[in-house]
């Protein structure tokens, strides 16, 4: 089984650099030649399965791909819910008055969904549904947190080792 994990591609500049959480955000112009470009460039791949984000920056990427199967929408592949937070910049934030001290610390500080059942249902939804699926190649375009929180259940590291990971818009992870 391999699995292949795609950030969505570029959404449009106001959101660019923020914690856009369930903001249901369009691509770029830009970003909808990144999802074409990347889209041609897994062409050669027979995907089995294809899992989505039901929001509209992952389901845009897709829409690029030119494929003609069924696609699983799933809410359990969004972004964490950042509350009263979502669509602002880390410098937004600091000026609302939030600090930040450490990984822990300002994860835990936001508002929105926690971070431990937020990574608790994603896992839970990457074991049960995507695991349990029999499938030789799948598809997963979500965001980019998603990515990093399974590559830190997967590899059993830390979460703040894991968004250290590099992931820039319309890029992939493949998993064996």
């Amino acid at each position: 089984m391999k699995i292949f994990l795609v950030r969505h591609a570029e959404v449009i500049e106001e959101f660019i650099g923020k914690y856009n959480g369930h903001i249901d955000i369009p691509l770029s112009i830009n970003g909808k030649r990144q999802a074409k470009e990347l889209g041609k460039n897994l062409k050669t791949i027979k995907f089995d399965r294809i899992y989505c984000s039901d929001l509209l920056r992952a389901k845009q990427t897709l829409q690029q791909f030119e494929l003609n199967q069924e696609i699983i929408y799933s809410k359990k592949l969004r972004e964490k819910s950042w509350g009263i937070h979502e669509g602002m910049s880390f410098e937004e934030i600091e000026k609302s008055g939030i600090k930040y001290e450490n990984f822990k610390q300002w994860i835990s500080a936001l508002d929105g969904e926690g971070i431990e059942s937020y990574t608790h249902s994603l896992e839970k939804y990457f074991k049960e549904i995507i695991l349990q699926d029999k499938s030789e190649n799948i598809l997963i375009v979500t965001h980019a947190g998603v990515i990093r929180t399974l590559l830190s259940v997967i590899q059993k590291i830390p979460l703040e080792e894991s968004f250290k990971t590099k992931l820039s818009y319309s890029s992939y992870i493949v998993l064996k």
